[in-house]
């Protein structure tokens, strides 16, 4: 008797780990996709687009206050195909992950390298723009400075902004000279031209806008010195909505549209602020 009850014991204690050990429900491809940030974004009726607004000529503050730029032109055409309303989310380079990772918006586009480290932590679409860090120097320094490799010196002071592709590419390959990174690109290229510093080592759109800016000091040294796909980034695990973004990439690149914002902002921009610079 007391055999059949030690059984039949075990018996309901290995039935009870085996319930237990069972998920509860299986999870349909249905539900997986009803829990994409697209499906959110379309039941909110918002596209919450999270950004830094001083990458020219992505994105940036415009005389009247609003945000502007390449990226920004790019989430209207994003939030229209959509078929929402769009909301930018101006936030410090240093917390725009953590920020998307808390679910704070739904997209980071905000001309983002795409680095092995960054990747990590995000996903990121087909890259929707190709960059490389080039230099600007004072123009009395034309024939000084030729190159990065020249600018690798003791004495030699090089600006970027804090934390980006610049001050990695600058502590790899001249790390003889003396890096000083501030917080907005601004300051950074500011320094040479007020001749403090005597390169600025920065992405070639940026650097060309501030070429054309100080263009009475400055000058611009426009070869790449590195290869960097920019590109949205977005929480990872979320096969839909990447799906989505670039099969929407492809079709803004297909129909002219991208082709359109490039002249826009990297020929037109770069032109008129020239011209504001007498």
């Amino acid at each position: 008797m007391k055999k059949v009850k030690v059984i039949a014991t075990f018996t309901v204690i290995i039935m009870a780990v085996f319930l237990i050990c069972q998920p509860l429900h299986a999870i349909t491809t249905e539900e997986i996709a009803k829990a994409s940030t697209l499906e959110k974004i379309l039941k909110r009726g918002t596209l919450l687009v999270g950004l830094e607004a001083g990458y020219q000529p992505f994105e940036m503050t415009d005389e009247k206050g609003n945000i502007v730029g390449f990226d920004v032109d790019m989430a209207k055409y994003m939030a229209k195909a959509l078929g929402v309303k769009l909301k930018l989310i101006n936030t410090a380079w240093e917390g725009i992950i953590p920020a998307l990772l808390t679910h704070k918006f739904d997209i980071i586009m905000s001309g983002m390298t795409v680095l092995q480290s960054r990747n990590l932590k995000v996903n990121f679409c087909e890259p929707y723009y190709y960059i490389g860090q080039c230099l600007l120097i004072q123009r009395k320094d034309k024939n000084k400075y030729k190159s990065w490799k020249d600018l690798n010196k003791k004495g030699v002071v090089i600006t970027t902004k804090l934390g980006v592709t610049g001050a990695f590419t600058a502590k790899k390959l001249m790390p003889k000279a003396t890096l000083r990174e501030f917080k907005s690109e601004n300051e950074a290229a500011l320094q040479v031209a007020n001749g403090v510093a005597d390169a600025f080592i920065y992405d070639e759109p940026q650097v060309r806008v501030f070429a054309a800016k100080y263009k009475k000091t400055c000058i611009g040294i426009f070869k790449p010195i590195t290869f960097e796909p920019l590109a949205w980034a977005i929480r990872k695990g979320d096969v839909d909505w990447l799906n989505w973004l670039n099969n929407f990439l492809r079709q803004v690149k297909g129909d002219g549209r991208w082709a359109k914002l490039k002249k826009k902002w990297f020929v037109d921009y770069v032109e008129e602020v020239a011209k504001k610079t007498k």
